[in-house]
């Protein structure tokens, strides 16, 4: 008899080994997140100019390591459930031992240790070339990234339901993707909107978990001077709260919506 851990461990690694030989998805897993550093280094850099008590590094490392959350899983992980379903891959794994949360979080394996991997190395050179701080609260550091990755993949799962090909889901993605940098405080740090859109903006899916990393790391969500771990989890607790709610409803949707085979 298999694990629930050794089947998962099991599809994630037959679901790295068809990552590697995709040149496409490997692109946008490794060389885009990094890429995009300039674009949001020089976004940041412009409000800092309107914004003087801006903080354009904690901004920039923030914003890199959502940025790297939304392409590596959301975007990635959206194509392989698009890839598996079309190849009648997710429906034979149906027939097997492996549960369908099984299969769902065996296929996003590769891309959550991707992105894992890429989000320690970028954010640890970061810090060094910036002489950034210690994280002021690892564990609401370390929340916002299991917030993030749950959210997301869940999200990929849902998107994949109205994605027919895996060409068109740069298509379908497009809008999330879109509307978290924008809207997530990635691009755009919540303190620098106005008050109306800002509160808006704290209540997209992915706002939670990004939000949760500067916490966790800088002792603030930019809406208040830093402060120290104890006083972290009383500006925590909204952005969890609304995160795991987040995470539940997508969780739910993904599971009454997903497909396990193409429409015929």
């Amino acid at each position: 008899m298999t694990t629930a851990t050794g089947r998962m461990l099991a599809l994630g690694r037959a679901e790295a080994t068809l990552l590697l030989r995709n040149r496409t998805a490997l692109f946008t897993a490794l060389l885009l997140p990094p890429a995009m550093v300039v674009g949001l280094s020089s976004a940041l850099q412009q409000q800092a100019k309107d914004n003087p008590g801006l903080d354009v590094h904690a901004s920039v490392i923030s914003g890199l390591a959502g940025v790297i959350l939304l392409f590596v899983v959301y975007y990635t992980l959206t194509a392989s459930y698009v890839a598996r379903r079309g190849e009648l891959v997710l429906k034979r794994l149906r027939t097997g031992e492996a549960r369908d949360a099984e299969i769902l979080l065996g296929t996003s394996v590769p891309a959550v240790a991707l992105a894992l991997l890429e989000v320690v190395l970028l954010s640890g050179i970061g810090a060094v070339v910036f002489d950034l701080p210690v994280p002021a609260n690892p564990v609401l550091l370390l929340a916002g990234v299991l917030l993030s990755l749950a959210v997301l993949i869940a999200l990929a799962a849902l998107s994949s339901v109205f994605t027919r090909t895996v060409e068109s889901a740069g298509l379908t993605t497009l809008p999330l993707l879109l509307v978290s940098q924008l809207g997530s405080g990635l691009m755009f740090p919540l303190e620098v909107m106005p008050d109306g859109l800002a509160r808006i903006c704290q209540s997209l899916p992915t706002t939670p978990g990004f939000q949760l990393i500067r916490l966790g790391w800088f002792g603030t969500d930019g809406s208040a001077p830093p402060t120290g771990f104890l006083s972290t989890w009383g500006e925590a607790w909204p952005h969890l709260l609304l995160g795991v709610a987040w995470t539940v409803a997508a969780a739910w949707a993904a599971r009454r919506y997903f497909r396990w085979e193409p429409r015929r």
